[in-house]
């Protein structure tokens, strides 16, 4: 029975480093609060691979982890957006523009409960992945204009809804044998994370941004390629007629 509430564990974990984060941000400590967004990004990889790896799958897990990821990387990201950057523009932009992220983040777990993906492809932008690029990038707030970072957020928020396909990492699954090791990790990561959460929360940044640039490059010649063929199609009308 213990062995099997292990994966429930570490989500309602990922869960306590999403509230943590917020309330450091709004103790203006905002490079620590980045990095639990971050090591929740850990938990939330982890639970689910103890999940397969203990055979302890469930409704249950799934609708918690859901609830999970939607706090640690739909809500603690934007508020660490809002309390550093979004201070100084028009309050009724910043409002929306901080509505619209964690709804789009509601969205696209929702999808991801009741919809097939493609195997081996997430469809739209993982809200952990969103959170971490956004919570990140917020410690560059001195080098990127606040405007930059409210149109950020949107292209986030519309990464998460997409329907370009992201490759999935997450069936990478951990031996049995293995899973001791697990709890040491995550350890040693908090720690040095901890030690140097400034440099360690920019250092992430670059591979998560990465990854959801990936998304937006396919997009663009999706669309690239539909309005082609629309232009191949509207050619051979026009040569009929």
């Amino acid at each position: 029975m213990i062995t099997k509430s292990i994966p429930n564990l570490c989500t309602l974990f990922n869960l306590g480093l999403g509230m943590v984060a917020i309330l450091l941000s709004l103790n203006d400590n905002y490079s620590l609060a980045a990095i639990m967004v971050i090591v929740a990004m850990l938990m939330d990889g982890l639970d689910g691979r103890m999940a397969r790896a203990l055979n302890a799958q469930s409704e249950l897990g799934k609708e918690l982890d859901s609830l999970s990821d939607l706090v640690s990387f739909g809500v603690a990201p934007i508020i660490i957006m809002y309390s550093i950057s979004f201070y100084d523009i028009n309050p009724v932009l910043a409002v929306v523009a901080s509505l619209i992220f964690p709804m789009c983040g509601a969205v696209r777990l929702a999808r991801f409960n009741v919809k097939a993906g493609v195997p081996g492809y997430f469809t739209g932008l993982p809200i952990p992945a969103a959170g971490g690029v956004l919570a990140t990038l917020s410690l560059f707030h001195n080098e990127v204009s606040t405007p930059y970072m409210v149109i950020s957020t949107l292209i986030l928020s519309y990464l998460m809804v997409s329907r370009v396909k992201y490759p999935n990492f997450k069936k990478v699954g951990i031996p049995r044998k293995a899973l001791w090791l697990a709890p040491f990790v995550v350890i040693v990561a908090v720690v040095i994370a901890i030690m140097f959460p400034d440099q360690v929360s920019k250092l992430i940044f670059v591979p998560l941004a990465l990854y959801a640039l990936y998304g937006f490059q396919q997009n663009i010649r999706q669309l690239t390629r539909r309005r082609k063929h629309q232009d191949e199609d509207n050619s051979s009308k026009e040569s009929l007629r």
